[in-house]
């Protein structure tokens, strides 16, 4: 996607060769900086801190951070050890976890003396698989709006209502649940989005408004609360959200917020599609409730908000009251029962082991 007229992806190998650059997105939407990642700690740190965030970035971060440690030590121990350590980082997005297997799986089959290499390579092919999923979900989504716009029978905009941040921010490029927006706009369909705050952290208003505005997408932030009015009074056309796990039935984990959306969507009877690629899926479980992990967050990112001052300083400020526990559960469960359909890069499917096997029947 383009920043002021110049294209950038999220993550990129810089012009020494072998350092990594990313988009620091914890100084997003006030100040756009990059910042070098020259090790394998580099790395680690990034994906912990959410300097990267969102599931298919955090997949190909992973992937980079394995290739940085191995030009710190290349031997069987190294790579179990970069790869130990880079999966603790985040619990919950699956797209870490896939794509350190497939680094470590390649990897192990490759002599040390040419794993730098390998390493380097096969990361950047993660990176470009990622592009090329989520503009291919853009496009099986796009079919959607055009329905939406079709059955307006007017010229009053398309409204969709999203959930924390699953633009280019969250991916290599493109995005999942935001790619087909961005599709739409550039080719003139008339769209409004409905951008979730989402608490805490403010991915919604931080970031997802940001990479909207920038686009020229129109938009407007409302706070998390808003979404089941609007969906009372009609002015929801449909939802989508993205996801950092989805079950094999169907089951979709993300962002903190996302299963009351969609329980307000049901009773509105407005669709709640969600978009992923492939990488997202955990065929290893069923039951999301009950089996995917759902990470607890530091609690001053409920009790402390950040902001920018009228004299352009960045600050955090305190909320709560001296002495009042806060809890931070990063992620909730929306059951497949609650999700009207799947955007995958390989079409749109139901939210069932039905559904997903139909499009992915390696895994049936």
């Amino acid at each position: 996607m383009k920043i002021d007229g110049t294209h950038y992806r999220t993550i990129w190998v810089g012009e020494d060769g072998w350092s990594v650059r990313v988009i620091d997105q914890t100084r997003l939407p006030h100040r756009f900086e990059i910042i070098r990642l020259a090790g394998l700690d580099d790395a680690a740190a990034a994906i912990r801190t959410m300097r990267v965030r969102g599931a298919p970035l955090i997949g190909a971060t992973a992937a980079y951070g394995l290739a940085l440690a191995m030009r710190e030590d290349a031997s069987e121990s190294g790579l179990d050890r970069a790869h130990d350590l880079l999966l603790a980082t985040r619990p919950t997005a699956v797209n870490l976890r896939w794509a350190l297997s497939d680094m470590r799986e390649r990897l192990g089959r490759t002599p040390a003396n040419q794993r730098v290499e390998a390493a380097y390579g096969r990361a950047a092919a993660i990176a470009d698989e990622d592009v090329a999923m989520n503009e291919a979900i853009g496009g099986h989504g796009l079919a959607l709006l055009r329905d939406a716009a079709q059955r307006k029978n007017d010229a009053s905009p398309v409204n969709i209502l999203t959930h924390c941040n699953a633009g280019w921010l969250a991916t290599v490029d493109w995005g999942t649940a935001l790619a087909p927006i961005y599709k739409a706009h550039d080719e003139g369909l008339p769209i409004h989005v409905w951008v979730d705050e989402t608490r805490p952290r403010n991915q919604g208003a931080s970031l997802t408004a940001w990479e909207l505005g920038r686009h020229g997408v129109p938009h407007t932030v409302i706070v998390d609360n808003v979404g089941g009015h609007l969906m009372q009074h009609g002015m929801v056309d449909l939802c989508i959200v993205g996801t950092d796990r989805t079950t094999a039935r169907g089951d979709v984990c993300n962002k903190i917020g996302t299963y009351l959306k969609a329980l307000a969507a049901a009773d509105n009877r407005v669709p709640f599609y969600v978009a992923l690629p492939g990488p997202s899926v955990d065929w290893t479980i069923e039951d999301g409730i009950r089996d995917v992990p759902i990470e607890q967050r530091d609690a001053s990112e409920v009790s402390e908000i950040s902001g920018l001052t009228s004299e352009g300083a960045l600050i955090s400020v305190k909320v709560t009251p001296q002495g009042s526990a806060a809890a931070n559960y990063a992620f909730d469960v929306t059951p497949a029962r609650l999700v009207t359909g799947l955007i995958t890069e390989r079409g749109v499917c139901p939210a069932s082991r039905a559904g997903l096997a139909s499009l992915y029947p390696q895994h049936a």
